[in-house]
């Protein structure tokens, strides 16, 4: 079956594991695993995102990273990412200099978000026996940070050593004073 007719999808659901930041804005992990249900009973197949990033790579386009999936909100942009065995891998950097990117920082650090969503078309699906929809083809627009991801194993992780919860708030008091300072300016 061949789904190109439908528009973008959201995936949305809440997360388990934590999201976190580390080297200042740096954030990385997998945005969809491949061979896992998600909670809409959709499955991504290995190989589904390939055709989507070498165009993208051919064109000189990119991946956007997005705020909850906000297309008026983006806030870092993702560095690399790639398929391997195990699913989409993202790695890339929060914009500090955009006020929502502060903000997301301070939510990631206090435990507020922790998941990854993906926004694509379906080019390619079929159902299985079971009546899940297996995506063997998708046109990868963005991934966000969210509070609910679809996929509950879809998560970022730090590399490197975590930030603790008093160097977020050390980082969200000198983002704040210098707001009011150049407030006053």
């Amino acid at each position: 079956m061949n789904t190109s007719d439908y528009g973008l999808e959201l995936k949305f659901c809440r997360a388990e594991q934590v999201v976190q930041v580390s080297e200042g804005a740096m954030i990385e992990g997998y945005a969809s695993l491949f061979g896992l249900p998600d909670q809409g009973g959709d499955v991504v197949q290995p190989g589904a995102y390939r055709k989507s990033l070498e165009r993208l790579a051919a064109r000189g386009g990119s991946v956007k990273m997005l705020w909850q999936h906000d297309p008026a909100q983006p806030i870092g942009v993702w560095d690399e990412i790639f398929e391997d065995e195990r699913g989409l891998y993202v790695k890339g950097r929060l914009l500090l200099d955009v006020g929502r990117a502060r903000e997301a920082a301070a939510l990631i650090g206090a435990g507020a978000i922790d998941g990854l969503s993906i926004g694509y078309r379906t080019v390619a699906a079929e159902k299985d026996a079971k009546g899940q929809r297996l995506l063997a083809e998708l046109e990868l627009w963005e991934v966000s940070l969210v509070t609910f991801p679809m996929l509950k194993e879809a998560r970022v992780a730090g590399k490197g050593e975590s930030l603790q919860t008093e160097t977020w708030r050390d980082l969200a008091e000198a983002l704040t004073r210098a707001a009011a300072d150049m407030a006053a300016r």
